[in-house]
């Protein structure tokens, strides 16, 4: 296990779970802390400024980190957080990329509410958890790659089947289950227009995509997890979030 990894786990963890917040950001953070979670300002002292007073208006903070995974220098992980028993459900997904020693420089992640009944059926954060290291990163990646280009990007949804198992298990809270599911949604208004892939990265059989889409007049920060097996995308995880208008950003942006 990458030292990116631990400090990750460190940061959530003993930092935001914990309450340690400033012993957790300076410990587990490089030269410089760039943050693209849009209420939040860069560096150590922009982390404390918002995670201390979270932890003080949410005394009791249950997080568990439910996928985690390294690519070289680039560090994913998705939590399911309950604040106070309960009383707001999220689930997160976050990249960092890390220096040669695993510190976090950087930070990119999108926050949705916890949906506990899915179009699907299937749970929010449910599902297959360990990666399968003994799968062919590369190629998957490159399954991922080119269905984002040509399915998301170029509308090619007649092309799903190459890419898209006919029985996906599908954790998206808004999508039905199956091929069928997929395709479906993809073709409604709700799904909008995929404008961008920021970052793809992955181990083994998971692989994750952040970019921007825009639909209903909106622009959306996206993750979308995938999990591969015989060479066709078999599980599909989605976390999404509106990006608020520039003037409300405490940082870079989104991207």
């Amino acid at each position: 296990m990458g030292k990116g990894l631990d400090n990750v786990r460190g940061i959530y963890l003993d930092g935001i779970a914990g309450g340690n917040i400033r012993e957790a950001v300076t410990k587990n953070t490089g030269h410089r802390y760039t943050q693209h979670s849009t209420g939040v300002a860069d560096g150590v002292e922009g982390f404390l400024a918002f995670f201390e007073p979270f932890v003080q208006r949410n005394p009791k903070r249950e997080i568990e980190i439910v996928r985690i995974f390294e690519d070289g220098p680039w560090v994913f992980c998705s939590a399911y957080q309950s604040l106070n028993d309960g009383a707001a459900k999220w689930v997160t997904m976050d990249m960092f990329y890390t220096d040669p020693d695993g510190l976090i420089l950087e930070h990119w992640d999108t926050i949705a509410p916890f949906v506990e009944e899915t179009v699907s059926g299937a749970g929010m954060v449910s599902g297959s958890r360990m990666v399968d290291t003994s799968a062919n990163t590369a190629a998957s990646k490159s399954l991922v790659l080119e269905f984002t280009k040509q399915v998301l990007q170029e509308q090619g949804t007649d092309k799903i089947a190459n890419f898209i198992a006919d029985d996906l298990v599908q954790h998206a809270a808004t999508i039905g289950a199956g091929q069928a599911g997929m395709a479906e949604w993809l073709n409604s208004d709700a799904a909008g227009s995929y404008e961008m892939m920021f970052q793809l990265i992955g181990q083994g059989d998971f692989v994750t995509t952040y970019g921007k889409r825009h639909a209903g007049g909106k622009d959306i920060a996206v993750f979308d997890l995938y999990r591969i097996a015989d060479g066709k995308i078999v599980e599909h995880w989605m976390n999404e979030e509106e990006i608020s208008p520039r003037e409300a950003w405490g940082n870079s942006g989104k991207f």
